[in-house]
């Protein structure tokens, strides 16, 4: 392929596609390159390769039916989704949720938080050639998805929440799990940091790569763990707090170049944070309801059903009619593990969405890879990748 330069030099340079089945890319992702030699000239990346239609397919079922899909948004972290959306459709109600319910999704969120952490920074460590480190993060993420199975029945896309409330009350020893995870994660990350902080192969591979400044970060959008990285101390936690989470002692990490290393980092040092929250709200955790009482949004249960008719009747409404959210247009956004993820819905008084818009913070992410990687060397592309841990089905919906 040849080109000619702005200073009109004639350059021969050699197309190469990445993906979309690649095992640098970690999903369905596309990305094009022109290379000089192994320098990168230019990269365009493809948006929409992995569509599914969410947000139409939003539109057809009832508010609580859009819960599965958003299961398949970041499928590492599956049940923050379902927060992120319930907790929208709950402000649309201006509902304050019960004690009990606040706290287990403040549990589940940190520890979808410390799993998603682990899958990103392990697969960057496989990508850099560190296979132990990948292991050793793996090893606590196995444990995370076995009180996942336990508490919800499936590993991977779990569809725990509901409007107003929780599929279920928590097993017999989930406290005892969830503290046993927190202690194994403690000392898998002290192993996985005896494997990269004096690591010369790593710190080569990481530091000063994939380099993004704070201003050019905010001008792209960015948000959670690579904003951090850039130094910016910006967490939706702490800047819009909710489920109580400025009542919880921890704080904001951050870096400063911004690199490849600074990404990975941040994530290690906040699983480490999110240990800490899960400790602090095992200790709030008290017996209670876990279901809100609004006759508007509860469905009553099988037990009820089967006793009275009214019960019979308004569960019978509820699943087929759908829980009416009073009209209007709304957006609310919940610190993801990625970062922002945001949901606008938009509600015709019906018991179906009329409009439901996802903000992924994958997207300006991986907006932004072209300015990360050009002028660098092919190898260094795939660290970038990995450290910004784009996950395509939050990415293209």
């Amino acid at each position: 392929m040849k080109v000619i330069a702005p200073n009109g030099d004639k350059l021969n340079l050699m197309p190469l596609n990445v993906g979309p089945s690649h095992g640098a890319t970690h999903g369905c992702l596309r990305y094009f390159c022109a290379l000089d030699g192994e320098s990168i000239v230019a990269t365009v990346g493809e948006i929409g390769y992995l569509h599914r239609g969410f947000e139409k397919m939003a539109e057809r079922g009832t508010w609580q039916q859009v819960v599965p899909y958003t299961d398949r948004l970041n499928y590492c972290s599956a049940m923050m989704n379902n927060i992120a959306y319930c907790r929208a459709v709950e402000n649309m109600f201006q509902m304050e949720l019960p004690e009990r319910t606040k706290i287990l999704r403040v549990i589940i969120n940190e520890l979808s938080r410390m799993a998603d952490h682990c899958i990103c920074v392990a697969a960057a460590a496989q990508d850099l050639g560190s296979t132990t480190g990948f292991f050793y993060l793996f090893d606590s993420r196995e444990m995370m998805m076995v009180i996942w199975e336990k508490l919800t029945g499936a590993r991977l896309t779990n569809s725990y929440s509901r409007i107003g409330g929780l599929y279920r009350d928590t097993y017999d020893g989930f406290e005892e799990d969830v503290l046993a995870v927190c202690k194994q994660a403690e000392k898998n990350l002290r192993d996985v940091h005896a494997c990269f902080d004096r690591n010369r192969i790593f710190l080569d591979r990481t530091v000063g790569i994939g380099a993004m400044k704070p201003e050019r970060a905010i001008q792209w959008g960015w948000t959670g763990p690579c904003l951090r990285a850039t130094g910016v101390a910006s967490d939706l936690r702490k800047d819009e707090p909710y489920y109580d989470y400025e009542t919880y002692d921890w704080n904001v990490v951050t870096g400063t170049a911004g690199d490849v290393y600074d990404r990975l980092m941040v994530r290690l040092a906040e699983i480490e944070e999110s240990i800490k929250i899960v400790r602090q709200a095992l200790k709030r955790l008290t017996p209670g309801p876990i279901d809100i009482m609004d006759p508007r949004i509860r469905v009553p249960s099988h037990a009820l059903a089967y006793q009275d008719i009214e019960s019979l009747i308004g569960r019978f409404k509820s699943v087929y009619e759908g829980v009416r959210v009073p009209a209007g247009e709304y957006y609310c956004g919940s610190e993801a593990a990625n970062g922002e993820l945001g949901f606008t819905l938009v509600s015709d008084g019906s018991g179906k969405p009329w409009r439901v818009k996802v903000r992924p913070p994958c997207f300006t992410q991986f907006a932004a890879f072209q300015e990360l990687v050009e002028g660098s060397m092919l190898t260094d592309s795939v660290a970038t990748l990995s450290s910004i841990n784009i996950i395509a089905g939050e990415l293209d919906r």
